[in-house]
């Protein structure tokens, strides 16, 4: 068998699916122009995966291995590569509307493999008896706590390869019928350097090891750092769910609660499943039509950080300044945006997937379809969080909003809970919120009546 190996959600060596296919092997990895064409040239998530790009390739040749690292159109590249004389390409499953359509072009070229490895579970492994999708969360949390086996666990070995005699020096540019090759550097693919440290699995882990038995009650609090903080891991495949289900279960068999941490993680397969199911959810509504309102000032606000509400500023000023935002305040800040300002969600989910690094279509647009109200929940459109009862409750000092929001560092804590002090009282340097809270929830139920 002579087969491509096409390393996409999968950054590593260890535990890898494709790496446990023999025979003859081309590893190759693509800078999608499709999507990098549209990204800034300091995008951060473009640093990091061509960090772990290089990273993955380095280990492939410790074992006798290699990567080759294309850029270009995928159609474009599998088109070349058919003269090859290769049986299949191999990749693990991507269910976002765009990786879906491209992979059905690709398998027209050449037979496509697919392997399952981003989540827990197949996307039509947990059904409703009668066949059909679930649309609530506890019941998919229920059916899929009892199908789960120690085969969603299993460690895949590395296989005896024989790799494919070619080039692996540089970048391959292929545009059409064109090929270049381009020096091994970000540069060669129009972006530069910008990625802050970032730890690795390791220090993550022996870290999280230490937080899980606080999870359940610490995750929400913004002071706390109780979280995992492998997101980015698993989104980008660095670390594989199932390398983090046996580290649970190592953790399970010494006494600790896992089971908070492991609802999280079917949490993220069950939003994929629903973006495989319903992929239509991806632009739009699945109940209801509101459509938000329009504001280009009012999201220009939003976007630098300069509404007036402490708790939201210092999540969007985190965002930007690192790429990433406490889940909780991802929460605030989404509500906050579609019911306090009315804005379409569609636009927030847009401001997020451009900065957030570990962004994931499935579990963004879903969120953000749950703070809309517009999603698969059956809480209906009045679930409108109270950003200065949810700052007051998980960070009672203000150490986080201090630590964003500089401005606000000599105001005493209290007061940065208090929206009638915001209001009424001028602090240098930072505005005064740009609505009242309870008058702009008053203002969306009576918008999101009107379009029942």
């Amino acid at each position: 068998m002579k087969r491509i190996l096409w390393f996409r959600r999968d950054l590593r060596v260890e535990d890898n699916p494709l790496l446990s296919l023999g025979g003859e092997v081309l590893p190759i990895f693509i800078f999608d122009t499709q999507i990098l064409n549209s990204l800034p040239m300091d995008d951060r998530r473009v640093s990091f995966i061509f960090d772990r790009v290089l990273m993955l390739k380095n280990s492939l040749q410790t074992k006798g291995s290699d990567l080759k690292i294309y850029w270009g159109d995928p159609l474009d590249i599998f088109n070349a590569l058919e003269a090859e004389g290769f049986d299949e390409v191999a990749a693990s499953g991507d269910y976002d509307a765009y990786a879906k359509e491209r992979d059905i072009k690709v398998s027209h070229i050449l037979h496509f493999r697919y392997l399952h490895d981003t989540y827990i579970f197949k996307p039509e492994e947990v059904l409703k008896d009668n066949g059909t999708p679930y649309l609530v969360f506890t019941p998919f949390y229920n059916k899929a706590k009892a199908h789960f086996s120690k085969e969603h666990m299993q460690e895949y070995v590395y296989a005896k390869q024989r790799l494919y005699e070619t080039s692996y020096e540089g970048i391959t540019k292929i545009d059409v019928d064109r090929e270049e090759i381009l020096p091994l550097t970000i540069e060669s693919l129009a972006f530069k350097k910008n990625l802050l440290k970032i730890d690795n699995v390791e220090m993550k882990l022996e870290q999280f090891k230490k937080n899980l038995p606080c999870y359940a009650k610490e995750r929400d609090y913004l002071d706390k750092d109780a979280t995992s903080h492998l997101s980015l891991d698993l989104r980008f495949g660095t670390f594989s769910v199932r390398s983090l289900l046996r580290f649970l279960l190592t953790q399970k068999k010494e006494g600790i609660d896992t089971e908070p941490f492991f609802r999280q993680l079917i949490f993220r397969d069950f939003y994929a499943y629903l973006l495989f199911h319903f992929p239509d959810l991806s632009k739009h509504n699945h109940k209801y039509r509101f459509n938000g309102i329009e504001d280009k000032g009012k999201y220009a606000a939003f976007c630098e950080g300069r509404t007036g509400v402490p708790v939201v500023d210092a999540g969007v000023r985190e965002l930007l300044q690192t790429g990433d935002m406490h889940n909780r305040v991802r929460m605030i800040c989404a509500s906050f945006f579609t019911k306090d300002l009315l804005l379409p969600w569609q636009w927030g989910e847009g401001f997020f997937a451009k900065y957030l690094l570990d962004y994931d279509a499935a579990s963004n647009i879903l969120s953000w379809q749950w703070s809309a109200g517009t999603g698969i929940d059956p809480q209906p459109y009045f679930r409108i969080f109270n950003p200065y009862l949810q700052s007051k409750k998980f960070d009672k000092e203000a150490g986080y909003i201090k630590r964003w929001v500089p401005e606000l560092l000599s105001v005493d804590s209290k007061k940065l809970h208090d929206e009638s002090y915001l209001l009424n009282h001028a602090i240098e340097g930072y505005p005064k919120p740009m609505v009242v809270h309870k008058e702009a929830s008053k203002n969306a139920l009576a918008y999101f009546k009107q379009r029942l």
